[in-house]
């Protein structure tokens, strides 16, 4: 075969290979912002033609085969790796799982497609056709990968950063797996072609399988870990009640002294004192009980426990940081009309973001405003920003004010509430403040 044929050929190959790649990457990412995403698609096509040239130069020592192929594939991964760093914004580990699981899914079909390579005889146009045809199978099971729910799944995996690095080894060493299952094809014999595909098949959905697993044990681990933290801060709310209680019992009984006090000055025409130990009895009232009453009624308007346990958490965290808060829940807040658990998740998110952007201001403070009315809720998180934010970008993936690839932050809370079209959200930054507003309406 001429230097030029088995370029192109090759080229060709490592294309379609790409495009097969970034079609099960969008389908495990649970991708919605498709055209995004494939508007930075041209430089991803470097790849394939370093490899190619690279390859080409290897083909003149036949002994190569092997390290060609390995070198080959190690240093396509890199550049995928690399590239879907640059187009989702996000951390190494998190693009190197991602990646992985994209490339199983390639590798896999890649090895399924040998056998119509098998089926046509050798020919340029007839091998296009078998490249077409691969292509396109690929689409559809990446649909399906996305109808079924796949998707979502694996991104819990990528929220685990605790275990991230742990999934990026489990799903690299199944990547090398399917890696060697696509060269050991090349050695069946023909009677025992079929029940080779057959076992791809079946470890394909054994890969599957174990992630939808993977995922679903560290779904019900945050779950235990959070119905802990709200037995924790239950317990906590408690003991603040006990202290308010304490406080009512040592301020009665200072109080009856102060109207002693009160009634002598009273009699004797004491005005202006009069009026002074007032002040500074509502000031005294206002600083050791006042503050701690209003927010206790703000939270006792919490009904739903873990919306409760969750800004009981956050306002420690204010507290421990030194940053000024103002929780206002002036209506019991019993349901919210979407997964409770999502409404969590939105909640912590807006309150990270505000946290983490307030700490930058001085004075440094967070707003937090939850009201219900008719089934009705709305939550509002404001906090101090003094820097210029560009509106069209705050929703891109690894978009955070800290830089480029901090956080999954806003694009993770807008993936949720597309789940939901009863619910609403809205952004506003105006005079140095940045607002998030929720909006969930009674309804489905």
């Amino acid at each position: 075969m001429s230097l030029i044929p088995n370029f192109f050929m090759g080229f060709l190959d490592s294309v379609t290979g790409h495009l097969i790649f970034v079609s099960y990457l969008l389908a495990v990412t649970d991708e919605h912002a498709v055209l995004n995403r494939l508007k930075k698609l041209p430089p991803l096509f470097l790849s394939p033609l370093i490899a190619s040239l690279i390859a080409v130069k290897l083909y003149a020592v036949p002994e190569f085969n092997a390290f060609r192929y390995f070198f080959g594939s190690g240093l396509i991964f890199a550049m995928c790796t690399i590239w879907v760093m640059w187009a989702w914004r996000w951390d190494f580990w998190r693009a190197f799982c991602a990646a992985c699981m994209a490339a199983i899914l390639q590798v896999a079909t890649s090895a399924l497609g040998q056998i119509l390579f098998r089926m046509f005889p050798s020919g340029l146009n007839l091998e296009f056709a078998a490249m077409v045809a691969l292509l396109f199978f690929s689409i559809i099971a990446a649909a399906l990968l996305r109808q079924f729910g796949f998707g979502s799944r694996f991104r819990l995996l990528l929220e685990d950063s605790s275990g991230l690095r742990r999934t990026a080894v489990i799903l690299f060493a199944l990547e090398v797996s399917m890696e060697t299952f696509l060269i050991l094809q090349n050695g069946v014999e023909g009677q025992y072609i079929a029940a080779y595909y057959m076992l791809v098949v079946v470890l394909v959905f054994v890969i599957i399988g174990l992630i939808v697993y993977l995922a679903y044990r560290f779904d019900d681990s945050r779950a235990l870990r959070i119905q802990r933290d709200i037995i924790a801060q239950q317990q906590i709310y408690e003991q603040s009640l006990e202290e308010i209680r304490r406080e009512v019992r040592s301020f009665r009984h200072d109080y009856k002294n102060l109207l002693a006090g009160l009634s002598l000055q009273a009699k004797e025409g004491k005005q202006d004192e009069l009026r002074a130990v007032l002040s500074e009895l509502e000031s005294d009232f206002d600083q050791r009980l006042g503050e701690k009453i209003r927010l206790s009624v703000q939270i006792g308007n919490l009904r739903i426990p873990q919306v409760r346990s969750l800004l009981l958490s956050k306002l420690a965290d204010m507290q421990k940081k030194g940053m000024e808060y103002r929780l206002e829940v002036l209506y019991p807040v019993e349901t919210v009309n979407i997964n409770v658990w999502d409404f969590v998740r939105c909640l912590g998110i807006l309150v990270d973001n505000a946290m983490e952007a307030a700490l930058g201001a001085e004075p440094s403070w967070v707003e937090i405003i939850l009201l219900a009315s008719d089934g009705r809720v709305f939550l509002r998180v404001s906090n101090p920003y003094r820097n210029l934010i560009d509106p069209g970008k705050i929703w891109d993936e690894g978009w955070s004010t800290k830089g480029a690839g901090r956080g999954l932050g806003l694009s993770g809370y807008q993936r949720i509430l597309k789940n939901y079209p009863n619910a609403s959200a809205c952004t506003a930054w105006e005079n140095g403040v940045f607002v998030q507003e929720l909006t969930v309406e009674d309804g489905p």
